[in-house]
């Protein structure tokens, strides 16, 4: 945890003396250590106001940094611990927090932390709410294991962003230059539908399911506000899109002197494909392919073919897509839009595309640092939600900072008040149409006994008997009633009430 940036701190209920031993034998703290080991008397003591008892933040910033161990505490404490390191200001970004629990007492503090550790043995259910991940194995090196994951998956995001924008400013580019210069399109219709499947599909499948590997615990975690396309990222992706875009040009304006091939430009809609232009969706897949492979490494990694036969489903992609596009370009034809090359153009297309890999060493030459911040994408935090959301205008509230959540909060009341109701309304619709439905099921049963025991009872009882049934004026006022026969009846509802 500590190469990975992670400082772990022990908040327990045992002696001081046993938690010291206990967190030096687990590596927390170190003899020689300029680090804090306070109990809970002596944490609130340092932490709270003489004079008012209460928690203040400022001397709360003093503790904080430097403690490692709090023994002797109280539920209370390791809630005021991490408030205090969540609200705290001192550092550049916000600190994130990660608390451990399994106690009843444990859930203010998993409640209020941003990642809630709950164990899954030994923890209470409450604990279990209150927490976002569960340790079935109720195991701490679990924790290591969750946030090598996490940073596996924002990695494959990241590798996934960095390929995909390269290939989509780099065909943008060329299809705007290409009506613009020859009022034509250099990447037909069906091909650019095939370099999508390439960037969606093929490369989404091969740059997603790598595996986490050590390596991605010896960095510092990514900020609450670390942008999502990094400056190295804008580098690689500026970068090689100039690479691509100079030698896609270099082949629509210039090919047919370098390869000594016919002008494609200005051919006829109904003509044949040229190879000039076969030649150009060409070398723009190979370059798309092999720049698949620069886009594993997003942090400046020279070797980017480390790890590349550990994945099988990659390699088994990027083959099965090189074959695929040889196929597309010896037989595809008009469907494609492409024409069979000779081993001479075949190897120039190759070659354009491991150019790419050799550029990348290029690239990752030159400093990060020329681009800066301007180069960076994603690092603002969220907006909170409009206050005046329905359109309503919303009180203003003139007290003091603290006042202010609730007008946030006032917005996503409305949201849950607004389905509830839907929800309701829906709801009573339901039962007023079934209800309906049961009442006239049941009018018709009764309708139809009365007239059967009504011709009985003729034959043994005096006529002043057969006044159990009453007519629908009666029942409308009774609401609900059980007659004399035996059946329930409920009043008829308005499905409107």
């Amino acid at each position: 945890c500590q190469r990975a940036g992670i400082t772990v701190r022990m908040v327990t209920g045992d002696n001081i003396n046993t938690a010291r031993a206990i967190a030096t034998k687990c590596g927390i703290i170190k003899p020689g250590d300029n680090y804090l080991v306070l109990d809970g008397k002596e944490f609130n003591k340092r932490v709270r106001d003489p004079h008012t008892n209460e928690i203040r933040q400022d001397l709360l910033d003093k503790v904080w940094p430097r403690l490692r161990v709090l023994a002797r505490s109280q539920p209370i404490d390791k809630y005021t611990l991490v408030k205090g390191i969540i609200d705290s200001n001192i550092s550049a970004g916000r600190e994130v927090v990660a608390v451990t629990g399994d106690g009843t007492n444990d859930a203010p503090a998993l409640k209020k932390a941003d990642v809630g550790f709950a164990m899954g043995i030994a923890g209470t259910d409450v604990a279990k709410e209150a927490s976002d991940i569960i340790l079935t194995d109720d195991n701490f090196t679990s924790i290591v294991k969750a946030v090598m994951w996490g940073r596996n998956v924002y990695d494959s995001i990241a590798k996934f962003l960095q390929f995909q924008l390269t290939v989509n400013i780099v065909a943008v580019i060329v299809a705007f230059i290409g009506a613009c210069a020859i009022q034509d399109s250099p990447l037909k219709a069906v091909q650019m539908l095939w370099v999508n499947l390439i960037m969606d599909t093929l490369a989404s499948l091969a740059l997603a399911t790598e595996l986490p590997t050590p390596d991605l615990l010896l960095r510092k975690p990514y900020g609450r506000t670390s942008p999502l396309i990094s400056p190295t990222m804008a580098k690689n992706i500026l970068g090689q899109g100039l690479y691509q875009l100079v030698v896609v040009f270099g082949i629509m304006f210039f090919g047919e002197k370098m390869f000594d091939i016919d002008n494609g430009r200005g051919a006829g809609l109904r003509e044949p494909p040229s190879v000039h232009f076969t030649m150009i969706f060409n070398a723009f897949v190979m370059m798309t392919l092999f720049n698949e492979i620069n886009a594993r490494k997003i942090h400046g990694q020279r070797n980017v073919f480390l790890g590349f036969f550990s994945n099988p489903i990659y390699y088994v992609i990027w083959i099965a897509t090189f074959i695929s596009q040889i196929v597309i370009i010896e037989f595809g034809g008009i469907a494609f839009s492409t024409t069979s090359l000779n081993v001479e153009q075949w190897t120039w297309c190759i070659l354009f595309g491991v150019g790419v890999l050799l550029w990348q060493q290029v690239v990752t030459t030159f400093p990060t640092s020329f681009f800066g911040r301007k180069m960076e994408v994603g690092a603002n935090p969220p907006e909170p939600l409009s206050p005046n959301l329905d359109g309503d205008s919303v009180p203003s509230y003139p007290h003091s900072r603290s006042h202010q959540n609730p007008i946030v909060n006032r917005s996503g009341q409305i949201l849950w008040i607004r389905g509830l109701t839907r929800l309701q309304t829906q709801l009573r619709v339901i039962r007023a149409f079934k209800s309906t439905l049961e009442d006239m099921e049941e009018k018709r049963s009764c309708h139809s006994m009365h007239s059967v025991r009504s011709t009985r009872s003729y034959l043994t009882r005096p006529t002043s008997d057969i006044s159990y049934i009453d007519d629908d004026e009666k029942w409308k006022a009774k609401g609900s009633a059980v007659s004399s026969n035996g059946h329930y009846i409920r009043a008829q509802h308005d499905p409107r009430s």
